[in-house]
């Protein structure tokens, strides 16, 4: 899984690592088993490749902790900050995110998006509301620039605002 900031972004979005996504692909993280279907219609993000679905493509909607996941490498306890939500993955494993993508993903000017920064110990520190402007690419570099400026930030979730989907995490640049 390449964790360098791309080409085009200051920071690297971290898809699901692929060896969470083995797991989730038994069971989820609410306990659940995986579920597959033919996704017909394509465009939900898949946070496996951190791409949209393509029309055809055979995906899985499960649930995922990202907070719980990350405090387990890093020895944190996220508490009440555990949440789990649905995401979508590919129902097989996949090649993970291309190397040569523009931008962040899911960037769609005017969309919504909650960036929640965290500490080393897994507690909430703050956040803030990004509407995507038409230069995505700044407007994220920007936000995430300004989370990172507070020391006592480790990592950051963005999220979709209209459903509270967690789309990708960017951890403090080493």
């Amino acid at each position: 899984m390449n964790t360098t900031a791309h080409p085009t972004t200051a920071y690297a979005p971290r898809p699901i690592a692929p060896d969470v996504l083995a797991r989730l692909r038994d069971t989820d993280d609410a306990g659940r088993p995986r579920v597959p279907y033919v996704d017909h219609e394509g465009g939900s993000p898949l946070r496996c490749c951190l791409r949209p679905v393509a029309p055809g493509e055979r995906v899985a909607l499960v649930s995922y902790a990202p907070l719980r996941r990350w405090a387990a490498e890093t020895g944190a306890d996220p508490g009440a900050y555990d949440e789990q939500g649905p995401v979508f993955i590919h129902a097989d494993p996949c090649e993970g995110p291309a190397q040569e993508r523009a931008g962040y993903p899911f960037s769609r000017a005017g969309a919504l998006r909650t960036l929640r920064r965290y500490n080393a110990r897994g507690q909430i520190i703050g956040g803030r509301l990004l509407e995507i402007p038409e230069d995505g690419t700044q407007g994220f570099d920007a936000a995430f620039d300004e989370a990172f400026a507070d020391p006592e930030t480790a990592l950051v979730h963005v999220r979709a605002v209209e459903y509270g989907c967690f789309h990708f995490e960017v951890r403090r640049p080493a």
